[in-house]
């Protein structure tokens, strides 16, 4: 679909005003009616935009939220060079999660989606994105010295993704981002105290 700029303007104004909403609170199962009741648009806007309705519209809803969790770590997460850099990052994942509180976005986003073909693959996108990310940091702390040859980054870079999406669960539980900030500090004592293992 080629748009205009307005048009354009007009179908991120939609799926920006469905992210927030789902954003705002465990919105249960959402509609076409409560999108266009924040979005204040008629049902044909939201079919002219999104032609194949509420999937489509939020698969572009997941694919913008997944691209807001690493937004959020940035310019951290794609500058992690020193040790202070390694705490920088930590205290904006924190800060992300803590602000997010118990609603996830992308995880209310993925129940509704269900098994809508793509929704999967944004999960997947999203995590290996941010795993590169955090193993090229590691690599270049290993280029430094300050993290042992030994360590593997790629591993080590997999157990910080998943360390933070298990704290995040148990946020969403407890409302505390008490595990989010063990996972991590742990994790990073580990890679500094390789250098001497």
């Amino acid at each position: 679909m080629v748009l205009t700029t307005k048009g354009r303007a007009m179908r991120q104004l939609i799926i920006d005003g469905a992210a927030a909403y789902l954003r705002s609170s465990d919105p249960g199962t959402a509609t076409l009616d409560d999108i266009r009741g924040v979005t204040h648009t008629s049902k044909s806007q939201l079919f002219h935009y999104f032609p194949g309705g509420k999937e489509e519209l939020f698969l572009e809803v997941a694919r913008s939220e997944a691209d807001r969790v690493l937004e959020d770590q940035q310019p951290h997460l794609d500058a992690l060079d020193s040790w202070a850099a390694w705490d920088r990052w930590r205290k904006a994942v924190i800060a992300r999660y803590r602000a997010q509180g118990v609603n996830c976005p992308m995880a209310a986003l993925m129940n509704q989606l269900g098994t809508v073909p793509g929704a999967a693959e944004v999960s997947t996108v999203l995590l290996r994105q941010w795993q590169d990310r955090v193993e090229a940091g590691i690599r270049t702390m290993q280029a430094k010295g300050a993290v042992g040859p030994g360590i593997n980054a790629r591993r080590m870079a997999a157990a910080f993704v998943a360390g933070i999406q298990g704290g995040v669960v148990v946020l969403r539980t407890t409302g505390s981002t008490d595990h989010l900030e063990s996972i991590l500090a742990v994790l990073i004592s580990h890679l500094r105290n390789s250098r001497n293992a």
